[in-house]
């Protein structure tokens, strides 16, 4: 039998491999706003086309960024979207900027809060990503968080 402290870094283990994947996926499917402004534009225009949002900081020191980041969970739980908080923008600049080594590092803009877009993809990592959300609901964890390991 796992112990039950293993058992949840697995879970949360593979449920950022999950993540991971679903931004990458999303990016090259363009299924992925980044930004914390155009993020709340894309909320208050067309939120049925929100699948997830992940809002992403390595430290709460920023006294603006948390703001937002209140103001978008509110949103998302309001409207019953899943939301994650994320450790690990180095992660994320790795991934999704090595997808898009094209454009300048202003254009690919910040990484603080991203949503998934595309109601209709059966993706198997978004289903994992959803689960993970749910189940951490189920424990009383409303925003579950995650930490991405650099590699």
């Amino acid at each position: 039998m796992i112990p039950e402290e293993n058992f949840e870094e697995n879970r949360m283990q593979s449920a950022g491999l999950a993540l991971e994947e679903l931004l990458v996926t999303a990016q090259k499917q363009d299924c992925l706003t980044v930004g914390i402004y155009e993020s709340a534009k894309l909320l208050n225009t067309d939120p049925d086309s929100v699948v997830l949002c992940v809002l992403a900081a390595d430290n709460a020191d920023d006294v603006a960024l948390q703001i937002h980041f209140t103001l978008l969970q509110s949103f998302c739980c309001d409207s019953g979207l899943n939301i994650l908080r994320v450790s690990g923008v180095q992660r994320l600049q790795q991934l999704l900027c090595a997808v898009d080594a094209n454009r300048n590092q202003e254009e690919q803009g910040d990484l603080h809060c991203m949503l998934v877009t595309n109601p209709q993809a059966d993706h198997c990592r978004l289903q994992e990503v959803g689960t993970y959300c749910q189940e951490s609901r189920r424990l009383d964890q409303w925003v579950p968080e995650l930490v991405l390991q650099e590699r």
